[in-house]
């Protein structure tokens, strides 16, 4: 099978399980590749249903080669996650349609495997995302500024264990989390929306958006 046909299959094959469980009252299929999503935002969404048709409670995936760069180890015996993963080859540098900059793209997909950080041994892996310190006002100033944008901002413990999510003019936080977390997770995702994740944070980390 062809690789564009696998990635309908894929799709095919999650739209009708997904279908299905939601026809007998089954949400709980939603709420998993909802999960899934958040959880891997930079997979596309063919690898996403991938990962979670696989292994749901995947959390932190990557490749063999890069876990032992992180000082990780894949157990013994542990079966890989298929993928996609893109072929990428150098552009001609003659030919006249090539932007500046660019020097690659991708032709093609070919199968790959990944591993859950649950199916590593070795080297602990460094805090993700953790963040301390006090936010002070521009926890507030950032929040004025997603009003201003018309950017309706929510708290559901359904996203879990996403910090949060955003998409189609909504932002979404986790509650409970630490003044220093929300602000963090909140310029994400404001980054998300605007479309521009080094400017959010050079916005929020210098300046502040009142002065912008």
């Amino acid at each position: 099978m062809k690789v564009e046909q696998a990635k309908h299959q894929i799709a095919s094959n999650a739209i009708e399980q997904l279908r299905q469980a939601l026809e007998v009252g089954h949400s709980e299929r939603l709420k998993e590749y909802l999960a899934a999503m958040a959880r891997f935002r930079r997979y596309s969404w063919h690898n996403v249903m991938l990962i979670a048709s696989q292994k749901p409670n995947a959390t932190h995936v990557a490749g063999f080669h890069a876990w032992h760069k992180l000082g990780r180890f894949v157990k013994k015996g542990e079966k890989g996650i298929l993928i996609l993963a893109p072929i990428i080859r150098k552009k001609a540098e003659n030919n006249d349609e090539t932007e500046p900059g660019e020097s690659s793209v991708a032709v093609g997909f070919h199968a790959a495997y990944v591993f859950d950080v649950t199916q590593t041994d070795g080297q602990p892996l460094p805090a993700i995302g953790s963040v301390n310190g006090d936010p002070r006002q521009y926890r507030e100033r950032l929040a004025n500024f997603v009003a201003g944008q018309g950017i309706a901002l929510e708290y559901s413990e359904e996203i879990a264990p996403a910090r949060g999510t955003s998409s189609g003019g909504k932002i979404t936080l986790l509650p409970g989390q630490s003044p220093a977390e929300e602000f963090a997770t909140l310029a994400h995702e404001v980054a998300h929306l605007c479309g521009d994740e080094n400017y959010v944070a050079l916005a929020v980390c210098t300046v502040g958006w009142r002065e912008i």
